[in-house]
């Protein structure tokens, strides 16, 4: 889940704003008999607008939502599971090396503006991705092409990493062979990621030359919403229109699609950030489905008549320790003394939905490599007093940062969970300066080191413990200010290991080390929720988020 989540961020409207929303009603959502009209749209809301109508450019989860139902990507995951199955590719192989990857394309599937999906399509695509320029191959906008594929084929900062990508060949109409540098344990389930959703050959034409303007941080993205219907991929729905206005996008349904035909002829979701609104908007008959739903909320939902499905646990919310923002927490001691003065416990039983569970390393433990044999941190506010004052640190004062407007699937209420932490450190002599910002300034102020002590999280987008461990610890960043190289070089290592045995032993001694190096506490792991209408027939949940919602239908 960089959504990225330790990344992800999303583009939020005001509480206000989304208030306006949810009084607007869909005279189209109205039964008077609590049946279905079928030519009635499904409208599903979620905590954020989207950000582009391009996936390349998306980082979070909301236009990872609406990308992933109406662009497809070679491989992609089983419904309502993590296992990798075909996409848009029915069969795949790799070498025995694993640096050639072949992929064998469905036939007879045709893109929503009439082109037919083809070898020399799925090149054009990853030859686009590796040839983008200027403001393109910042790491805010290309994001996910830099985690899974490196660099560029002209990098123009020195920062920007090696390409891992080497070329696209069509070796006839329907064979796509794709070769990278060297072996990674990121693939095969890189070429799931739905930033890497194939556009067809007149969408890549017409958006060409298209250009993101501004500065790092202040970046205005190419939306393509004067010639929305450009915009084609081989998903089940196509783009009719995004209202950034009302932060909604419509969507209708793919008469051509290869697979099955959705259920709804038309989706629309809507941006409402705010938990109560979303839950209102349901209840009132607004929408038909929401994301997210707050833990308190379950279980009234469902004495009401609606469906809250439940998704198998896999995240992970932590509080990360930036080792140069703060002198002190440069010091092993001190980060131990914090992570004891954390009453975890409290906040799986107070704040997090049932099968919420304090996590000890920073993968869930239904991943191979998670390791029973971690140093655990148990919450002893006497032993921590004593910590701090061993390392002189009894009068630390220190600024703690959490997000605004958002709700995660790891994270179902920021300030609430702050606010335990908070006073679980006061407890124990710490003096906290509490720092917030909205959710699209929050990313980019932990990603640039500038809080000391923050929470964030992340839902995985496969299924390996490098989805997790290596998003944060691979490589020297800001976001945790730690110059750790033996763990870095080990985590190169073992991502590179094609002995699947050998490469999960690995990860297990990884998550001792990190967890012996202590860059952050790992708090929780949780199950969100999501919530249907009662006449909805809702589409499998997925531990991913990733549902795909045309397999959802009116009752």
């Amino acid at each position: 889940m960089f959504t990225k989540s330790s990344r992800k961020p999303l583009a939020l409207l005001a509480t206000a704003a989304a208030l306006t929303l949810v009084a607007t009603a869909c005279a189209e959502s109205t039964r008077d008999d609590g049946g279905a009209d079928e030519s009635a749209p499904f409208v599903f809301a979620s905590a954020g607008d989207i950000k582009s109508l391009d996936p390349f450019l998306a980082s979070d989860g909301e236009t990872f939502r609406y990308s992933r139902q109406v662009f497809e990507t070679l491989l992609d995951h089983e419904s309502g599971g993590s296992e990798i199955v075909g996409g848009l590719a029915e069969t795949w192989e790799q070498s025995e090396d694993g640096t050639v990857w072949t992929f064998n394309l469905r036939d007879n599937v045709q893109f929503h503006d009439g082109d037919e999906l083809s070898a020399e399509a799925v090149c054009a695509n990853f030859d686009r991705w590796h040839n983008l320029n200027g403001a393109w191959q910042s790491s805010n906008n290309s994001y996910y092409w830099q985690a899974i594929f490196g660099g560029f084929a002209e990098n123009e900062d020195e920062g920007t990493p090696d390409s891992r990508y080497v070329s696209c060949e069509a070796e006839d109409d329907l064979t796509a062979v794709i070769t990278i540098s060297e072996y990674s344990s990121i693939f095969p389930g890189g070429f799931s990621l739905a930033a890497f959703g194939i556009m067809s050959p007149t969408t890549l034409e017409a958006i060409a030359d298209e250009e993101i303007t501004g500065e790092e941080g202040n970046f205005s993205l190419p939306d393509y919403t004067q010639n929305v219907g450009t915009v084609a991929g081989t998903g089940p729905f196509t783009v009719e229109e995004w209202n950034r206005d009302q932060a909604e996008v419509t969507l209708g349904r793919f008469g051509d699609y290869w697979g099955t035909e959705s259920g709804f002829g038309t989706m629309i979701l809507r941006a409402i950030p705010d938990e109560t609104a979303r839950r209102q908007a349901l209840e009132a008959g607004d929408i038909h489905g929401y994301d997210l739903v707050a833990p308190a909320d379950v279980e009234p939902l469902e004495e009401a008549g609606f469906q809250v499905p439940t998704r198998d646990v896999f995240n992970v919310l932590y509080l990360a320790y930036q080792q140069e923002t703060s002198e002190a927490l440069g010091d092993l001691e001190v980060r131990q003394a914090l992570s004891h003065a954390v009453n975890r416990q409290r906040i799986v039983d107070t704040i997090l939905p049932a099968g919420g569970e304090v996590a000890t390393q920073f993968h869930p433990d239904t991943l191979d490599g998670w390791s029973p044999d971690v140093q655990t941190y148990d919450y002893d506010p006497d032993l921590a007093r004593e910590m701090l004052a061993d390392a002189g640190q009894e009068d630390l004062e220190i600024d703690f940062c959490y997000p605004t407007e958002v709700t995660r699937p790891y994270m179902p209420a920021p300030r609430d969970i702050f606010d335990v932490i908070v006073s679980d450190l006061e407890e124990v002599g710490v003096t906290v300066e509490a720092k917030s910002f909205e959710w699209t300034e929050y990313v980019p102020q932990t990603d640039s080191g500038n809080c000391s002590m923050y929470l964030l999280g992340w839902t995985g987008d496969y299924n390996d413990a490098y989805n997790f461990i290596g998003t944060w610890f691979a490589t020297q960043n800001d976001a945790w200010g730690m110059d750790e190289p033996e763990l870095f070089d080990a985590m190169a290592e073992a991502s590179g290991n094609p002995d699947n045995e050998e490469r999960v032993a690995a990860y297990q001694e990884l998550n001792e080390q990190i967890m012996d190096v202590l860059p952050g506490l790992p708090l929780s792991s949780s199950p969100p929720s999501i919530a249907f209408a009662e006449n909805v027939n809702p589409p499998q949940v997925s531990p991913l988020t990733q549902e795909k919602f045309h397999e959802g239908s009116w009752k």
